[in-house]
């Protein structure tokens, strides 16, 4: 049985509006199941990928891939919120029918001056919506332990997803799945399902992510599908 917290439990307003937006674009609403994936490889399994395409509301970071007719299924086939940065690197997927979802563009390196800059990639027409630093970006970083102002610390894009799955919607059984730093919190690069590699960057502190990470699922507020 799946431990929640109180769905009463008051969000401060502008949490509460990014809930209500965020819940705008799930299949079915009430927003009962939550899925959160980040880009790790993962082996093919259509039970995962059943899991996650059944989600009211499923919910993907930066250069994500999705199942493709023909191909083993491994991580479902829906997208409806996209969680992305500024130097995301697009995959096939990651622009496909995007008028039809919500992106929340997360930029936590502005709350430490660093200019925005905008990717020749992007659509011309895309909208977005920044995640506000002040509600999103200081209550992980709390959240966390780590010294992220004094350090210039700031969470991946993949764990600010999940926080939000779980914080947002603390009612819903939330899922996750293609996190690698859950079970190796002191890797130094990233290998994705889309291919390619990349180095840790020095901002992040996947070791805290980890054990935050790890803290839910111990306390039930969400299940790991691996």
């Amino acid at each position: 049985m799946t431990l929640v917290l109180d769905p009463h439990v008051r969000l401060p307003e502008g949490l509460s509006h990014l809930r209500d937006l965020m819940a705008a674009y799930a299949r079915r609403r009430p927003v009962r199941t939550v899925a959160a994936l980040g880009n790790a490889p993962l082996e093919p399994s259509d039970a995962r990928a059943d899991e996650i395409d059944a989600a009211d509301l499923v919910i993907r970071v930066n250069s994500f891939v999705l199942d493709e007719p023909g191909e083993p299924r491994t991580q479902g086939a829906r997208a409806d919120v996209v969680v992305w940065n500024r130097i995301t690197r697009p995959t096939r997927h990651t622009f496909d029918r995007y008028r039809d979802r919500l992106y929340l563009l997360a930029e936590p390196m502005r709350a430490h001056g660093f200019p925005e800059m905008w990717p020749a990639s992007w659509p011309e027409d895309l909208g977005f919506v920044p995640l506000p630093n002040r509600d999103v970006l200081a209550r992980i970083g709390e959240e966390l332990a780590v010294p992220w102002r004094e350090e210039r610390l700031a969470p991946t894009t993949g764990l600010t997803a999940a926080w939000l799955a779980v914080t947002l919607f603390p009612e819903a059984h939330v899922l996750l799945s293609g996190f690698s730093f859950v079970d190796n919190p002191n890797q130094t690069g990233w290998t994705y399902q889309g291919g390619g590699w990349s180095p840790v960057a020095r901002e992040h502190r996947i070791e805290a992510e980890a054990a935050l990470m790890r803290s839910w699922l111990a306390a039930g507020r969400a299940a790991l599908l691996r």
